[in-house]
Order: C-alpha cells, then sequence, then structure tokens
C-alpha cells in the first residue's frame, strides 16, 4: 500500500489533465516553457506537445540521451551526469537555447543496474525559472517503465507547480 499519493504513479488521463492544467495556467500568464530529458528519452515532450495550444506556449525540448551531447550542447560539465550539477546546466541551457522563461530538466537512472554508482530510481530535477535556477532529488520505487512514468508525472507537477507561483 502506497501512502503517500506522490508515490503513486499517475494514470496516463491524469498527466494529460495535469498537462492541460498546465496548458491554461501558460496561457493565462504568459509562460513560455521548455524541456530536458535524458531518462525520459521524448516522454515528457511527446505529453506535454498533446496539450491545448502547446505551439503557443511550449518551446520544444532537447532529448540529451548521451554524456557526450549534455557536455556539448546543455554545457553540463564534465563528471557524472545523474546529478545535481547536470541537471541544473541542462535546465539553464535549455531555457536559453528555447527561449524559455519555464524550464524542466530531467537526469536520472531507471535501472535495472546502477549507473555512476546511482541506485535506480535516482532522479535529478532541475528547474529554470525567470533567470533562477536549482535543483531536487528524488529516488521512486519499480521496474524502469515505473520509473519513467513517476519521472514525467513528477515533471509535469514541477512545471504545473511553478506555473501558479509565477508572477506571484
Amino acid at each position: 500500500m502506497i501512502s503517500d499519493p506522490d508515490d503513486r504513479v499517475p494514470t496516463e488521463d491524469e498527466v494529460q489533465e495535469m498537462c492541460e492544467q498546465l496548458a491554461k495556467l501558460a496561457g493565462e500568464k504568459e509562460l513560455t516553457i521548455a524541456t530536458a530529458e535524458s531518462l525520459t528519452a521524448g516522454n515528457l515532450a511527446s505529453q506535454l506537445g498533446r496539450a491545448t495550444d502547446s505551439g503557443d506556449w511550449y518551446c520544444g525540448g532537447v532529448i540529451a540521451y548521451r554524456k557526450e551531447v549534455k557536455y556539448s550542447l546543455l554545457k553540463v560539465p564534465e563528471g557524472p551526469v545523474v546529478s545535481e550539477e547536470a541537471a541544473l546546466a541542462m535546465a539553464r541551457s535549455t531555457a536559453e537555447l528555447m527561449g524559455a522563461n519555464l524550464a524542466v530538466a530531467v537526469t536520472g537512472e531507471a535501472g535495472p543496474e546502477p549507473q555512476e554508482d546511482k541506485e535506480p530510481g535516482t532522479v535529478w530535477f532541475g528547474v529554470f525559472d525567470h533567470g533562477s535556477v536549482e535543483a531536487t532529488k528524488r529516488v521512486f520505487e519499480g521496474d524502469p517503465p515505473d520509473v519513467l512514468a513517476a519521472t514525467v508525472a513528477a515533471s509535469v507537477r514541477i512545471l504545473v507547480d511553478r506555473a501558479k507561483s509565477s508572477g506571484e
């Protein structure tokens, strides 16, 4: 039994509902949104792109699956890519590349084996919000598909929360 609702992986319909909420907020608050994805490999962009009027507020995203792409394109410092530093650089660089005022970046290890001594389920989220950048770490339970779904849902939730507080 899961006691914390944030630990439950939302259904596809619930994620789409969050995307629609984000679309409404982005329109109301004149937000432009971008994404940088590693472990989610474009799944987050796919969800956002399906939302209402996404062409008006979703600038696009960068899928940087290989370390070399993170280093060269997204200015991630050489070293571990499942890290706070990588998430921060990915969020900042993507916002700059896309001209977005809000961006989320995800980098992590879905498993089944550890990478860079990080346990499967470890995910770093970087958030660029009107010039400021911060990162948070979560560890999700489950098989790789569960970690991927939880990461996509958490990313949309982060964007919705930031959009709600934008301009306050």
